[in-house]
């Protein structure tokens, strides 16, 4: 009796995880594999309802992917598919971003949602560094020019420094302080920063002045994006934002795609009233060859690579794994998207496993 008694009650204390297809880094598997009473399951992309629907069903939490164009909509975590899964407690994204997850859903169904912010932060702000180097020394020009044979006259590709220019940062959180105090260190930039977020003082701290959106686009000699893709930044950036920007100002985003208006964007290239663009998110991922962006010279084009480098990877799988942990250990995790929900999630969180979170 005392035996299948202890049986049961380690049945009820297990905890069910899974993932569909794809996770950052192996090390994932590894910290996960230390707590024997996690259970983590496995989906593919076309795993059929008779695989997906008992998982679903047992699931107190879900290891989503942040890549929206390599997750079937099936898998994404909104209403309907929160319905199929009536014990998830937490969805936690695989990155910083949160594109595949409805937040409001899921604050509406107490469910906690949590990212990796932070983790591929380096990785970021060095693509956009790069970006603007290769865009203020025409190298993307030269390297196209000598590929076709079109190399004539190397004076037509004169490039500018950008020693003492301004880059304007539109969010200043963790990639963006970082782009600041590259930009500021590196090259004695001027560093103007739009986040609505942060108050002035903050931002001083973090190397910016602090700026409406208008007066940034006006001043600044490069624009970055680097904000998250929400409710209040979709469709942000379009024909009026690019037409305030200086013209020989640059503009470029490794945040997410929608936030700026693609068509507008050509509009503007097309026309000259801006020099360019750095583009490492699009509204479809990747892009198709023939997207109208891809045809001109003076654009940089990477299909959402700034944060995958090998570190980044790494440090996106561990920040996962051990906030998963916490989180199921009863305890506040550090990177909550819908800190709202707080109240109704402790509430299922005790309900399902007899203990009260902290926090």
């Amino acid at each position: 009796m005392a035996a299948i008694l202890e049986k049961s009650i380690v049945k009820e204390n297990v905890k069910r995880v899974f993932y569909v297809r794809f996770l950052n880094h192996p090390c994932y598997l590894d910290i996960i594999a230390q707590r024997p009473e996690i259970r983590l399951d496995k989906l593919e992309n076309d795993s059929p309802d008779t695989v997906t629907a008992p998982v679903l069903s047992a699931a107190h939490c879900y290891q989503i992917s942040s890549a929206r164009d390599e997750l079937p909509v099936k898998f994404h975590a909104h209403e309907e598919f929160l319905a199929r899964a009536p014990n998830l407690l937490i969805v936690s994204t695989g990155g910083a971003g949160f594109d595949t997850v409805n937040v409001k859903d899921c604050t509406n169904a107490g469910v906690l949602v949590v990212n990796q912010t932070g983790g591929n932060a380096d990785a970021v702000a060095a693509h956009v560094l790069a970006m603007v180097l290769m865009l203020s020394k025409q190298i993307i020009q030269t390297n196209h020019a000598l590929r076709k044979g079109t190399m004539h006259d190397r004076n037509a590709f004169m490039g500018k420094d950008i020693n003492g220019r301004t880059i304007g940062i539109v969010g200043l959180g963790n990639v963006g302080r970082r782009v600041a105090k590259l930009c500021r260190t590196l090259f004695d930039m001027q560093v103007l920063a739009c986040d609505p977020y942060l108050d002035e003082a903050t931002m001083a701290e973090r190397g910016a002045a602090k700026v409406t959106l208008d007066e940034l686009l006006r001043r600044s000699d490069f624009v970055s994006i680097n904000c998250p893709l929400d409710d209040s930044s979709r469709g942000m950036i379009g024909a009026r934002q690019f037409g305030l920007m200086q013209k020989h100002a640059y503009f470029i985003t490794t945040a997410r795609g929608f936030i700026h208006d693609e068509n507008a964007l050509a509009d503007a290239l097309r026309s000259k009233q801006i020099a360019g663009a750095g583009l490492d998110v699009w509204a479809k991922e990747p892009p198709p060859a023939d997207h109208p962006l891809l045809q001109f010279d003076n654009v940089i084009a990477s299909p959402h690579t700034a944060g995958v480098t090998q570190e980044a990877r790494a440090n996106m799988g561990k920040f996962a794994a051990e906030q998963l942990i916490m989180a199921l250990d009863g305890k506040r995790p550090p990177r909550i998207v819908n800190p709202d929900v707080w109240p109704a999630y402790v509430k299922r969180f005790e309900r399902t496993f007899g203990i009260r979170p902290e926090g």
